[in-house]
């Protein structure tokens, strides 16, 4: 069966699910995956996907933590979005998927291809906690991954048939032990200098800042990172506490681990505000409109404990229902029974 495989790569989220996804999937030769990336720049990657095709997609610009709508309307082309739509040639798939990934998506929608979107974007079409949304945000969320079957995931089920999160981390066993001291700070949305200043006085902890902008290097408890999968993921197995956006999948892999969240939502994001009131009503993590040094230095005071959930392995369950060619299916009640809620705020 070949399949076509759209990710979004304005997020790290979506290439990490596609790098779950991926490694789930090799487990059947029988299935041939071209995977499409769009959002992004080509040279950044596709995490541990190497082999795949490039589209330069729709994305958004941010600005010192908050969506720039003047600035987003300047970077993407709406011409080049729709020839690359109208080129797209699906004849030679069997099976077309998309992790919110638009190209893919509306050149489906075009020539009336069936289309299964997978992501946690796909969770908003149903009932769920929302903030800071109206009628037009949401048409025009199910507008940008237009997919006629979805499968929604999200860190609770809500009463509806959505999935749990898609995790791509692996947990030793045993777990490294935290470092009470140790936290992640992670918003690379925001400005770094602005980061580095608000930390710079709280030296009673070791920051780990991952940034786009940064590179490695260490001064005193300011510990500064480039972006590294790998790294990042070593770190914060060792981590004690979080300090992060409200993005979807490192608050998944924050909860499978136990970590203590604090996570700001970024301005102006529906999504993000909508994961933030999500977060809050299960008493998953600490929600802040706004971060200052007092404002995190007091959450670090408390000594927070972190929630911690135990999803199963929900990128294999939908390898193997894709394998099978995507029956009617009940994965989420089962998966729902398989998880494990052991702690929370």
């Amino acid at each position: 069966m070949k399949i076509l495989y759209g990710v979004q790569g304005t997020g790290h989220g979506h290439i990490s699910r596609a790098n779950a996804m991926a490694d789930q999937l090799q487990r059947y030769p029988n299935l041939d995956i071209t995977w499409l990336l769009s959002g992004r720049e080509k040279e950044r990657g596709c995490g541990s996907i190497t082999d795949f095709e490039w589209r330069e997609g729709l994305t958004f610009v941010v600005e010192n933590g908050k969506i720039n709508p003047w600035q987003t309307l300047q970077k993407n082309s709406i011409r080049g979005f729709l020839r690359d739509v109208a080129e797209l040639d699906l004849t030679p798939y069997d099976l077309v998927i998309t992790d919110y990934e638009p190209v893919i998506a509306h050149a489906a929608r075009k020539r009336g291809v069936p289309t299964i979107g997978i992501g946690h974007q796909y969770a908003f079409r149903y009932p769920i906690p929302l903030s800071g949304h109206n009628p037009v945000l949401l048409k025009m969320m199910n507008w940008f991954g237009a997919a006629t079957r979805s499968v929604g995931l999200h860190w609770h089920h809500f009463d509806q048939p959505i999935l749990p999160p898609i995790l791509d981390i692996e947990i030793p066993n045993p777990p490294p032990k935290a470092k009470p001291n140790k936290v992640i700070i992670y918003l690379p949305f925001e400005n770094p200098k602005w980061i580095l200043d608000m930390l710079s006085g709280l030296t009673d902890y070791d920051f780990y800042i991952y940034h786009p902008a940064l590179t490695d290097q260490d001064n005193g408890h300011l510990h500064q990172r480039a972006i590294s999968r790998f790294g990042f993921k070593q770190d914060l197995m060792t981590a004690n506490a979080v300090v992060c956006n409200s993005g979807f999948e490192l608050i998944s892999e924050c909860l499978c681990l136990g970590k203590a969240i604090l996570t700001k939502p970024l301005l102006g994001q529906m999504e993000q505000h909508s994961n933030a009131a999500a977060l809050a009503q299960l008493g998953y993590a600490t929600v802040r409109q706004q971060l200052d040094a007092k404002t995190v230095q007091s959450w670090l005071k408390t000594a927070p404990q972190g929630s911690k959930v135990l999803y199963p392995n929900v990128a294999r369950a939908l390898a193997d229902w894709i394998a099978k060619g995507c029956p009617e299916q009940d994965l989420a009640t089962d998966l729902w029974r398989q998880t494990l809620v052991v702690s929370s705020v």
